[in-house]
């Protein structure tokens, strides 16, 4: 026990020494968090420019104008004239749609024509152009509908039938799971995710690779056990890690985050995530003995995790072979329970499947980590042999 505590001390001295991994693990997660949940910070789009050319100029045109600029999410940029190129138009003031309201809009639906409004839809920013859409539908159909009921009653018909008349039956659309659409309670707790795995593989990279350049390492891998090796290695980044964990979790209650339900299986969940990180990274760099390729090697895992993870795009539209190359990526797995205990709320039994696939994910890594390890110590021994029969081979020549 006594040298394994000496081991571990020594581990923390070179963690400590070495600047690059200080930055790394220490200073990068708490720019990043702070960053990221500035960005988001509102959480919603609002104020997003909409080009309106109103032809018509008549008191109704104007009341559809005045609804869409009231709209929060909307901000009306007024035309005389429909431009030359809508397109460049569109580029040239960064707007996301531009509603055109025809001549005669007026005159048309009092006499029970249907006059047409053209929406030209910005699909350049997705998210921009979803924000745009959505709100001017709502405004078009509230307008719509009020014009239809306005028209009932002109006709004799009392207001509570041409309600029923215009909407034989009432929907009601009822969101379950982040019920604002805020944006920042959607991507910051994964995007914390995302970079509490780079920085594991980043300081785990160069763990081993590193070490097998220092003459005293060779000596203590020679004849420490393998296992004992391993933990050695994990503990400086497990520790650092769950601090950055506690900063994350610091950082959410400043940005009112919600706290995951079911705490005690949240951090289960954390920890599994952080082990398999750890050892996957322990993997790849005991396997390739230069520092620099493991940690690129790494990043070309890390990278393209969370794109394929399915927690943005489904997981049901990307190809099999997608699939089962991000289910070897313990970021997948951490994503789907992230989601259950942050944004869904949900009980903590549910992140069981995803529980377990962490679980196994951290066995087979270790499993490969402990073989690759005994390999490579036979390798080390065998050079260290046919060094010393090389020096006595000079000794006897000379």
């Amino acid at each position: 026990m006594k040298r394994f505590v000496q081991l571990v001390k020594r581990e923390f001295k070179l963690f400590f020494r070495n600047t690059t991994l200080l930055l790394v693990f220490i200073l990068a997660p708490l720019i990043y968090a702070l960053l990221i949940g500035l960005t988001y910070k509102d959480g919603k789009v609002e104020n997003v420019p909409v080009i309106v050319v109103d032809y018509d100029h008549t008191p109704a045109s104007s009341q559809l104008v005045e609804m869409l600029n009231d709209n929060n999410t909307i901000k009306v940029l007024n035309y005389m004239v429909k431009p030359a190129n809508i397109k460049d138009e569109i580029i040239k003031t960064q707007a996301a749609a531009m509603v055109v309201i025809p001549e005669r809009f007026e005159a048309m639906m009092q006499q029970g024509q249907y006059p047409e409004v053209n929406a030209y839809i910005n699909t350049s920013n997705l998210l921009t152009a979803n924000f745009a859409s959505k709100s001017i539908q709502t405004v078009m159909g509230t307008y719509s509908a009020g014009a239809e009921m306005k028209a009932l009653q002109k006709k004799g018909m009392p207001a509570e039938l041409a309600k029923t008349k215009y909407e034989p039956f009432k929907a009601n659309y009822i969101t379950l799971f982040n019920t604002t659409s805020n944006y920042l309670l959607f991507m910051w707790p994964a995007i914390m995710a995302v970079v509490l795995q780079q920085v594991i593989m980043l300081a785990m990279a160069v763990s081993f690779a590193s070490d097998f350049r220092r003459k005293d390492f060779v000596e203590i891998f020679r004849r420490e056990s393998k296992l004992k090796l391993m933990l050695v290695k994990a503990i400086p980044s497990f520790f650092f890690a769950n601090l950055n964990v506690l900063f994350f979790y610091l950082f959410s209650l400043a940005f009112r985050i919600p706290t995951p339900a079911g705490l005690g299986t949240f951090f289960l969940n954390t920890e599994l995530f952080i082990l398999a990180s750890i050892f996957l990274a322990v993997f790849v760099s005991v396997l390739i003995p230069n520092a620099l390729k493991a940690t690129q090697i790494l990043m070309v895992i890390a990278s393209p995790a969370f794109i394929m993870s399915g927690f943005t795009w489904p997981a049901i539209a990307m190809p099999p072979v997608v699939n089962a190359l991000t289910s070897i990526v313990p970021l997948t797995p951490f994503l789907e329970a992230l989601k259950i205990s942050v944004i869904q709320q949900g009980n903590g039994f549910l992140t069981r499947p995803y529980a377990l696939h962490l679980f196994i994910l951290l066995a087979v890594f270790f499993v490969l980590s402990w073989i690759t390890l005994v390999v490579k110590k036979k390798a080390v021994i065998r050079k260290k042999y046919r060094r010393l029969l090389e020096q006595r081979s000079a000794q006897q020549s000379s």
